[in-house]
């Protein structure tokens, strides 16, 4: 199998590729518009991911936002103890770069599949393998983890 190849036929794209400049070219003003998910949010802890940088470098302009259910996801994790408490708080704080959005789902990963398969995003930030398998099913781009700390964009 293709390194860019993923099991389920999908495929990712570097930085840089045709994919790259659609995504650029999709929201309002030309910039995408990508939802984040708890998982990305956390991963500037979890997996010494530097999220908005990597951003920055894949999509060039884009506009962020965070579905309601994905906050208040933060919230209810960031209320433990220990490294997953610690890496909730510093996405609550990165979530405040985004725009929060309603959705009529009250669960995170609904939240972001319903947004991608209805349109209002270009993509969706994960590091969760079951929820890019979700929104890949929904026929939308998923911005996860390639390699240690990389963000790429995989196409459905």
């Amino acid at each position: 199998m293709a390194d860019d190849a993923r099991a389920d036929g999908s495929e990712s794209t570097p930085a840089g590729d045709a994919r790259s400049e659609d995504l650029a070219e999709d929201g309002p003003g030309g910039a995408p518009v990508v939802a984040l998910d708890t998982s990305a949010l956390m991963a500037p802890v979890e997996a010494d991911l530097r999220l908005f940088e990597e951003l920055d470098r894949l999509l060039g302009g884009y506009e962020a936002v965070v579905p309601e259910a994905v906050l208040a996801e933060l919230d209810g994790l960031q209320g433990g103890n220990g490294a997953e408490a610690t890496a909730a708080s510093v996405g609550a704080d990165l979530a405040e770069r985004a725009e929060a959005v309603e959705t009529d789902e009250s669960y995170a990963d609904d939240a972001l599949v319903a947004l991608a398969a209805a349109g209002r995003v270009d993509a969706v930030v994960t590091v969760d393998g079951p929820l890019a398998n979700r929104v890949l099913a929904a026929d939308a781009p998923v911005i996860g983890l390639r390699g240690r700390n990389t963000l790429a964009i995989t196409e459905p």
